[in-house]
């Protein structure tokens, strides 16, 4: 059978359809949704990013605010700006883009916003509800991911995933969530041996370590759901952590770009949206 594209940007643009239709209910009840984006410093990347959060949040209907921060500013600054934003009624959703600086502790600046205002899920409180199994803000990548693949219909039970990364903004909390639709799951990394020995046996496979073209088709099994998760820049042009032409040996794969990257920022506006029911 020829491999299956998982669309994330057709199924990003149902959700946000669907997330439009929410913020418009919402605001015949007197509240508008607002996320509020944190950039500390000038990273081009971080701007893209950022915009097209903003982009996204407009065309929906929501609230958005971007705060520029200096580069050089003080961890106690950080967090001041952070406090400010959680006593904010109008504001639902906080968002430090990262990387940040590194001289500011990344681990305090998260762990300073509201959990009820942690769109990204990456608070300890909602990591460790995340690690608990209960009911959490789940951060916006693995949630995407878990929904392209729910959407193809691919059953999860009993199967064998393999996660390739093992950060906490995707690797951990997809490889939990993953565990808790029933698979069972192996997470690799740099440390890891042979490799290729466990990703052939992956019947899910998902990419994440910022390498261009690292997952080739000899790693791959035979029908496999591959997600890729990977944005790199190779030559001017955008690419994935794994090589296209694994879409020879796999069964489903995501593209890159329009794969999970759409899916992360309609996830975004869905974790805010839910914030902002709450608040309702």
């Amino acid at each position: 059978m020829p491999c299956k594209t998982l669309d994330g940007k057709a199924l990003a643009q149902r959700t946000r359809d669907g997330i439009a239709k929410q913020v418009a209910e919402l605001k015949t009840r007197g509240v508008t949704p607002g996320l509020a984006v944190i950039l500390v410093g000038n990273d081009p990347a971080s701007e893209i990013y950022v915009r097209n959060k903003g982009i996204a949040c407009e065309k929906a209907g929501m609230r958005s605010e971007t705060v520029r921060l200096p580069a050089e500013i003080s961890q106690e600054r950080l967090h001041e700006e952070i406090e400010r934003l959680n006593a904010d009624p109008e504001i639902d959703g906080i968002l430090l883009q990262l990387p940040i600086p590194g001289h500011l502790d990344e681990r305090q600046a998260l762990d300073r916003i509201d959990p009820r205002k942690d769109v990204d899920g990456f608070h300890l409180v909602n990591a460790g509800k995340l690690l608990a199994g209960e009911k959490t803000v789940v951060p916006c990548t693995p949630k995407g991911i878990m929904r392209l693949i729910g959407e193809a219909g691919v059953p999860l039970v009993g199967k064998e995933a393999v996660v390739i990364g093992r950060s906490n903004i995707v690797g951990k909390p997809i490889a939990l969530l993953l565990m808790q639709a029933g698979c069972t799951v192996t997470i690799c990394h740099s440390k890891t041996v042979n490799l290729a020995g466990h990703t052939r046996r992956a019947d899910i496979l998902v990419a994440a370590v910022g390498k261009a073209g690292f997952v080739t088709p000899d790693m791959v099994k035979p029908g496999a759901v591959v997600i890729d998760v990977g944005i790199n820049r190779v030559e001017g042009k955008v690419c994935g952590d794994v090589d296209p032409a694994v879409s020879a040996v796999a069964g489903y794969l995501t593209p890159v770009p329009g794969g999970v990257g759409p899916m992360t920022i309609a996830m975004l506006l869905e974790n805010t949206v839910e914030a902002a029911e709450k608040r309702a």
